[in-house]
C-alpha cells in the first residue's frame, strides 16, 4: 500500500439468505461483491474488502469487520453514507466506519470472534422470524444441552464438527465461550474463539440438539468430540439460525 492510501474499518449488519455467502463468487452474488461495487460506485476506485471472517450462504451479522484502502481520503460520515446508498436495496449496512493505520487487518489483527446461533423453540411455526431463527417444534431440555456443552470447552482436537471442505491447516481450536440461554420461546447460543473450522458452530449445534430432542445423552458429546471424525457428530444446523456477533481487537 502506497503512503498515501487511506484505510478504512468498516462494521456491517446483513442478512445473509439472498447471497452465496461473504466470498465473491463468479456464478452468483456475494455480499463482497456488493459492497465493492457500492464503494467503486462513489469512489471510482475498485477495492479489495479483508473481512475479519467469511460467512457462508445464509449466515447473517450483526458485526461483521472488514477493511479496504483508498487512494483518496474522504470523509468518515459522508464515505459511510454513500455506501449505504449504493448497498440499496440489498439487506447489508456499515453501520460504522473508522480511518485505522495500514498495520490494521480485519482478520490477522482479531482477538476473539463472537457468533451467536438463534432457536425459536415451540410447536407454532415461525412467521414473524422465518429466515432468522431455525425452527425446532420439538421441546428441548436446555438443561441437557448446557451440561453437553461444557465437554466442549476449551483446547480440542475438534475434527468431528469440521465440514469436509474446511481448509485449515490444523483441527485444533480453543473454544473460549460457549453459552446457552432460553428467554421463552427463544435459545440462543452464543460461541468465542479466536477462531473457528468451517461448519464448526452449525455442527456443535446440531449435536447438542441431537441432546436437547433426547436422542443422545449429553455425555455423548465427550465420545463424539473425541472420536475426531465428523460421520460421529449430528447434522449441520440450518444457515438462518447463526449469527456473526462482533470482533474483539
Amino acid at each position: 500500500m502506497g503512503s498515501a492510501c487511506s484505510r478504512y474499518k468498516i462494521t456491517l449488519e446483513y442478512l445473509g439468505a439472498n447471497y452465496c455467502g461473504w466470498q465473491r463468487q463468479k456464478e452468483s452474488l456475494s455480499l463482497q461483491q456488493v459492497v465493492e461495487d457500492a464503494i467503486f460506485a462513489f469512489s471510482k476506485e475498485h477495492v479489495t474488502l479483508h473481512v475479519s471472517g467469511r460467512t457462508d450462504a445464509g449466515v447473517n451479522a450483526y458485526g461483521q469487520v472488514a477493511h479496504f484502502d483508498l487512494e483518496k481520503s474522504h470523509d468518515l460520515a459522508r464515505l459511510m453514507h454513500s455506501i449505504n446508498h449504493f448497498c440499496r436495496p440489498h439487506t447489508i449496512a456499515i453501520v460504522d466506519i473508522e480511518l485505522v493505520d495500514s498495520e490494521f487487518h480485519a482478520r490477522f489483527s482479531a482477538k476473539t470472534r463472537h457468533y451467536v446461533y438463534k432457536i425459536l423453540n415451540r410447536n407454532a411455526v415461525n412467521v414473524i422470524d422465518s429466515g432468522k431463527k431455525c425452527w425446532i417444534r420439538h421441546d428441548l431440555d436446555v438443561e441437557e444441552m448446557q451440561k453437553a456443552a461444557k465437554y466442549l470447552l476449551g483446547h480440542h482436537d475438534f475434527s468431528s464438527f469440521r465440514a469436509s471442505a474446511c481448509q485449515s491447516k490444523s483441527p485444533f481450536k480453543t473454544l473460549d465461550k460457549i453459552q446457552i440461554i432460553k428467554n421463552g420461546d427463544d435459545i440462543e447460543i452464543y460461541f468465542s474463539a479466536l477462531s473457528f473450522l468451517h461448519h464448526m458452530v452449525r455442527n456443535i449445534v446440531g449435536s447438542l440438539l441431537m441432546v436437547g430432542k433426547g436422542h443422545w445423552r449429553a455425555e455423548k458429546i465427550k465420545d463424539v468430540l473425541e472420536a475426531k471424525d465428523r460421520k460421529a457428530a449430528g447434522f449441520t444446523a440450518p444457515s438462518e439460525g447463526l449469527y456473526f456477533l462482533k470482533v474483539d481487537y
